[in-house]
């Protein structure tokens, strides 16, 4: 089957993203947390598709047992010990839930966390320098997430001073943590022969929505500073590389 076959329900799945992400500031209440739920399980299985059609079902499957896995893990620890990211506790507003952690919560894990690895292997090579600017990519978003579902009231912090936009630091040094030693595993597990475009074009778009968002719709000019620095140390220079 030709490439751009195999590729095109991994893209419609990306714009079916791109969609739900448009529609997020104009709905509001229960509608928005059932539209959050279905944005995660929609790039989720934009993620993975795109995976299997370029480099086999076995690295798809592979890669989404590896971050689910690992996202229910550190989540699960987190809610129950307060480390690695500080103490916090879930809501019930985004569905069922496996030892305290929504089921939606690891498959965010999954969904960005081939964008940010297909990032790294375009301004970088080698694991360890992989590692650190995948790392980066992938906690450097939670500068936007983290805001938005706390404001949401899908999760909220016990403290939150010493902090940035009302999020303790202890949580973004521990998805920084966290995110690096994920993206080691992964650039170990996807071979970086194979079509990238469709996880860069998320990644570009999730930064730039992320920062007109805050600023046009959501009344957060910090958050779309503080984000847009962070996610855009990497987000900028990989927009250079692919002009």
């Amino acid at each position: 089957m030709p490439t751009h076959h195999r590729l095109a329900p991994a893209w419609w799945l990306a714009a079916l993203t791109v969609l739900l992400e448009i529609c997020y500031p104009l709905v509001h209440g229960h509608h928005r947390h059932q539209l959050t739920i279905a944005t995660v399980l929609v790039f989720a299985l934009a993620t993975v598709v795109q995976l299997v059609s370029t480099r086999g079902f076995r690295v798809g499957l592979a890669f989404l047992v590896v971050t689910a896995a690992v996202g229910l893990a550190v989540e699960a620890v987190g809610t129950h010990t307060g480390f690695p990211f500080g103490s916090y506790d879930y809501s019930g507003s985004l569905g069922a839930r496996v030892l305290g952690v929504p089921l939606v919560i690891p498959l965010a894990w999954t969904m960005m966390a081939w964008p940010a690895l297909a990032a790294a292997g375009r301004l970088v090579s080698g694991r360890l320098a992989t590692a650190v600017v995948g790392g980066w990519a992938l906690a450097s978003w939670d500068l936007f997430l983290d805001p938005q579902m706390v404001t949401a009231g899908h999760w909220h912090w016990a403290h939150t001073s010493p902090g940035l936009q009302g999020i303790p630091l202890t949580n973004y040094l521990g998805w920084l943590g966290v995110s690096i030693l994920l993206v080691g595993v992964l650039h170990s597990l996807v071979p970086r022969t194979g079509s990238d475009t469709q996880p860069l074009t998320l990644y570009l778009w999730t930064y730039g929505s992320s920062v007109l968002a805050n600023v046009a719709f959501f009344g957060r000019p910090a958050v779309a500073l503080t984000g847009g620095i962070g996610m855009g140390l990497v987000a900028l220079p990989l927009l250079r590389r692919l002009r």
